[in-house]
């Protein structure tokens, strides 16, 4: 169960930014939502309590301060904790130029997490808005100001998290090359060549920064995109191995069990059938 206040608004494909809907809520222990589709892009914001988030296997502890990106099509699930159940405000949006804002800020479902300090007003942008949605041309220049100073507090977070620690600059680079050349056969040592830094000194660093060895981090971002694909499109399970840098079919197999518990066959019967299923009981 939760208490929320929300407004929503019809679709509006061809604005090149369109708000969908936003609000607030407050979650009882161990609400959860999902597993769920969307059709556009939400951006949820902690502002008390913890919880879990979790997209294509991977999940993701969040508390207060954190936010999460969800992307359209992604089958996704969130659970509000058992103790420490969070409360959140959320924005949702679509249209032409919506990927590109997100590019800006340093979001994508590959990298869905953020840390947004209190003083940068994310939830005071949304309650703003919740407290002038009426249909006034006023409210709506209004929103709209509100809808962008969201997202400049979101690329003011990214710029002052890359300033902070210059060592974190090599493992954004060393991610970028990974999201760029995933598909090719991949080593440590080539990616710190790229970057310009000895295998061990990256590999400390991969690991202080992101919990991951380089080649887990390699590994977790092909089972993400493989598992994408598996949900999403119909394409022979060999392209996919071959698209995410396996040539060889039963490694990428052996690999994808271990990382879901599933094989990829049974995994695209079991996720393409709760898709189905939720965009019919899809609600917003």
């Amino acid at each position: 169960m939760e208490n929320s206040i929300f407004i929503e608004f019809p679709e509006a494909e061809e604005e090149e930014l369109h708000i969908n809907n936003f609000g607030r809520s407050f979650t009882k222990p161990g609400h959860r939502y999902g597993p769920a589709v969307r059709s556009f892009y939400l951006i949820h914001y902690i502002v008390e309590g913890e919880g879990e988030y979790s997209v294509n296997g991977a999940t993701y502890r969040l508390k207060q301060g954190q936010g999460f990106l969800i992307e359209p099509d992604y089958l996704t699930t969130y659970t509000a904790d058992l103790r420490r159940p969070w409360a959140y405000v959320w924005l949702g949006f679509s249209g032409r130029k919506a990927k590109d804002i997100l590019n800006t800020v340093g979001l994508s479902q590959d990298s869905p997490i953020f840390t947004c300090a209190p003083e940068q007003h994310l939830e005071q942008y949304i309650i703003d808005m919740l407290e002038h949605n009426y249909g006034t041309t006023s409210d709506l220049y209004r929103r709209e100001a509100m809808l962008l100073l969201f997202f400049s507090a979101l690329a003011q977070t990214k710029r002052e998290s890359v300033a902070d620690r210059s060592e974190n600059i090599y493992v954004a680079q060393a991610i970028r090359y990974i999201q760029d050349c995933y598909h090719e056969p991949l080593r440590v040592e080539d990616m710190a060549r790229y970057v310009g830094l000895n295998r061990s000194y990256l590999s400390t660093l991969f690991k202080k920064y992101t919990g991951l060895s380089p080649i887990k981090y390699l590994q977790t971002f092909r089972m993400t995109r493989a598992a994408h694909l598996l949900s999403l499109t119909q394409l022979p399970i060999t392209a996919i191995a071959y698209s995410c840098g396996y040539q060889e079919t039963e490694s990428f197999h052996k690999i994808f069990k271990q990382h879901t518990g599933l094989s990829p066959k049974r995994y695209r019967i079991q996720e393409q059938a709760k898709t189905a299923i939720n965009r019919e009981n899809l609600s917003f």
